[in-house]
C-alpha cells in the first residue's frame, strides 16, 4: 500500500503542490483562485489540496486516504472505496449526493459542488489514475522543497521514526497518521502540534469499528420497530371497528323502539 510522508518543517509555503493539483484534477484556475479567497481551511470542491498556517508552519491539508475510511463506510451505494493500492476512491457515477461522507470523515475532507446543477462530491485521489501508469501524484512531483515523499507506507513509517529518533530537537515524537482514527496512507512528521490545523482528537479506534456493529444491528432495530408500529395499529383498528359496530347496534335497537 502506497502512501505520502510530509515533512511540514520543510515547507515554504510556495503552493505548487496545489497549482498542481488544480491542474491534474483539470479544474477551473479562476474558481479555484475564487474558493481560496473564501474558503475557512483553503478546501473546496475546487481546491483538493490546500495549506493551513499553523504555528508558523505551512501544513498540507488534503484526503487521509484512511485505512478504514469512515467515508467508505457511511457511504449507502459503495460510491467510497478503500483500494489495495492505497487511495480512497470514488465513483461518481455511484453517487446518490447523500453527503453522509462529509458528516462522516472525521477530518472534515470532502466538498460538495453547491453551485452546480448536477453535483458531486469531490476530494483528493491521491492522483490514482497517475499512480495506475506508474507516476507519482502530481503535487509530490511538484514540490521543489522535498517536503512529500511517495513510496510504500511502511517504508515512509520508517523513514517517518527514523527521522524523529536522529533528530529529537527538530521534531515532535509523533507521527501524524499512524495510528490514530485507524491509520492513514497520509503521514506526517512536524515540529508544530498539527490539532490546530483541524485535526481530531486522536483515537485508537477506526470510526467504522465503533458504527458497523450498530449498522449491523440497524436491520434487526428496524424490522422490530416496524413490526411493533403494525401490531400497534391492528390492534387500534380492531378496537376501532369494535366500538363502530357496538354504536350502530345500539342505534338500530333504539330506531326499532321508536318505531314500536
Amino acid at each position: 500500500m502506497v502512501g505520502i510522508l510530509i515533512d511540514v518543517t520543510k515547507c515554504t509555503g510556495c503552493e505548487k503542490c496545489v497549482e498542481a493539483c488544480v491542474e491534474a484534477n483539470h479544474i477551473d484556475p479562476v474558481a479555484a483562485a475564487g474558493d481560496r479567497a473564501t474558503s475557512k481551511d483553503g478546501l473546496s470542491a475546487n481546491l483538493l489540496c490546500a495549506l493551513e498556517s499553523v504555528h508558523g508552519r505551512y501544513v498540507r491539508k488534503a484526503c487521509m486516504h484512511c485505512n478504514e475510511p469512515s467515508c467508505a463506510a457511511a457511504c449507502p451505494v459503495g460510491a467510497l472505496v478503500k483500494t489495495r493500492l492505497g487511495p480512497v476512491e470514488y465513483d461518481r457515477s455511484k453517487c446518490i449526493g447523500c453527503r453522509y461522507c462529509m458528516l462522516a470523515c472525521p477530518y472534515e475532507i470532502p466538498r460538495y459542488e453547491w453551485d452546480r446543477t448536477m453535483p458531486y462530491v469531490r476530494k483528493c485521489t491521491l492522483c490514482f489514475d497517475r499512480l495506475k501508469e506508474g507516476k507519482r501524484p502530481a503535487c509530490v512531483d511538484a514540490c521543489p522543497h522535498e517536503v512529500l515523499t511517495f513510496g510504500d507506507r511502511a517504508s515512509l513509517l520508517r523513514k517517518a521514526h527514523a527521522l524523529i529518533r536522529d533528530n529529537p530537537r527538530r521534531y515532535l515524537p509523533r507521527v501524524w497518521g499512524e495510528s490514530s482514527w485507524g491509520g492513514a496512507s497520509v503521514l506526517y512528521v512536524s515540529d508544530v502540534d498539527l490539532t490546530a490545523a483541524g485535526w481530531p482528537p486522536e483515537s485508537r479506534a477506526a470510526i467504522p469499528s465503533i458504527t458497523d456493529p450498530i449498522i449491523r444491528k440497524t436491520p434487526v432495530i428496524g424490522l422490530t420497530v416496524g413490526f411493533g408500529l403494525w401490531a400497534a395499529m391492528a390492534v387500534i383498528r380492531r378496537r376501532r371497528k369494535l366500538m363502530g359496530g357496538g354504536n350502530e347496534s345500539e342505534t338500530n335497537e333504539h330506531g326499532e323502539d321508536e318505531g314500536g
